[in-house]
């Protein structure tokens, strides 16, 4: 008589594999790298810019209220929220931003908004390495939800999407070695991009996507 297994014990799990490494390459463009001419700016919904000082390496910034910016500030300290506006630093300087929102429709439409302003050069200030995309509710999108975030996304350099984190709506701190393993490689593709594209004090080198 074969072997059978006793359902009514308790099988010990297997082993979880372990992660694949995060790459340590930079992310590649998935959209335009600079506003283009023929883009006009939105008539309503635009973002209001603020002067902000110019010493920070990289601002989050809100597409709308809610978005996720200071949950994501709290990651990497000396990372700032913007407070829903395009950060406009001193003596003509530019300001890395990545741009926040939930994947919500009226998440996806400010989010569009905000490129859309961007990508008509209304922010010469500003220089976008992205868009991040946080889900609103757990689950996966409903189809005409992922559609409308592919073309949003599409219309900024580069794109990451962000799953639910329970915690987060908890109230819990936020922390990198807690994250999802999402939010662990969008720090470290964001860290890459800064080091990427840093220009020395003397002016000499290039950005290399631009």
């Amino acid at each position: 008589m074969p072997y059978t297994t006793n359902p009514w014990l308790a099988q010990k799990k297997p082993d979880p594999e372990p992660e694949a490494p995060v790459s340590d390459e930079t992310p590649a463009l998935t959209g335009p790298a600079a506003p283009q001419e023929h883009v006009s700016a939105p008539e309503r919904g635009q973002l209001p810019s603020c002067d902000r000082p110019g010493d920070v390496a990289l601002w989050w910034v809100g597409a709308h209220g809610g978005a996720g910016e200071s949950t994501l500030s709290a990651l990497v300290p000396e990372w700032r929220g913007g407070g829903h506006c395009w950060p406009r630093p001193p003596d003509n300087e530019r300001a890395r931003v990545v741009l926040v929102a939930r994947s919500s429709a009226y998440g996806l439409q400010a989010a569009q908004s905000a490129a859309t302003q961007w990508a008509a050069g209304a922010v010469p200030y500003v220089e976008l390495l992205g868009l991040v995309i946080i889900a609103d509710a757990p689950g996966r999108l409903p189809r005409p939800l992922r559609d409308l975030a592919q073309v949003v996304g599409g219309g900024v350099p580069r794109a990451w999407q962000l799953p639910w984190v329970e915690a987060w709506r908890l109230g819990e701190p936020p922390e990198q070695t807690e994250s999802p393993r999402a939010v662990r490689r969008l720090i470290k593709d964001l860290h890459l991009l800064i080091n990427t594209t840093d220009v020395d004090a003397d002016g000499v080198g290039e950005r290399k996507e631009h």
